[in-house]
């Protein structure tokens, strides 16, 4: 059922601001930035859950919960990345979008070296 909710809010907002920015253009750019911004605090309201569920599968691994830490932050970065980029080219700034985007990319591939050094180390140990 929440996917219901924040569906009919994105469309409504969507709506509202396709009908606003017939009136005034920067009424439509401030109704989408809200209605972005109202699901993304939604969502946030719903990470305590989530976060439960990963101290559980934490404690069932019992080791380096490295990996994991380094899964939640590119979720972060790739989340946060793609709703500012959005944010941008709905505003008509679609270049500073595409270097949000960009840059984006390049903090999960930073972000995600120590997993590829971690690969590349246990392989050189089967071999030796």
């Amino acid at each position: 059922m929440e996917i219901i909710k924040i569906g009919f809010i994105g469309i409504s907002g969507v709506l509202l601001a396709v009908f606003f920015r017939t009136v005034k253009a920067e009424y439509g750019v401030y109704i989408g930035v809200m209605t972005g911004l109202l699901i993304f605090w939604y969502t946030v309201q719903n990470l305590g859950f989530f976060m439960e569920e990963m101290n559980i599968l934490q404690t069932i691994i019992k080791q380096d919960n490295g990996f994991l830490v380094i899964l939640m932050k590119v979720v972060g970065i790739t989340y946060i990345c793609e709703f500012c980029a959005g944010i941008c080219k709905d505003a008509g700034y679609g270049a500073v979008g595409g270097q949000i985007e960009i840059f984006g990319k390049v903090m999960v591939l930073l972000t995600g070296l120590p997993i590829l050094l971690s690969v590349i180390q246990t392989i050189q140990n089967f071999e030796g």
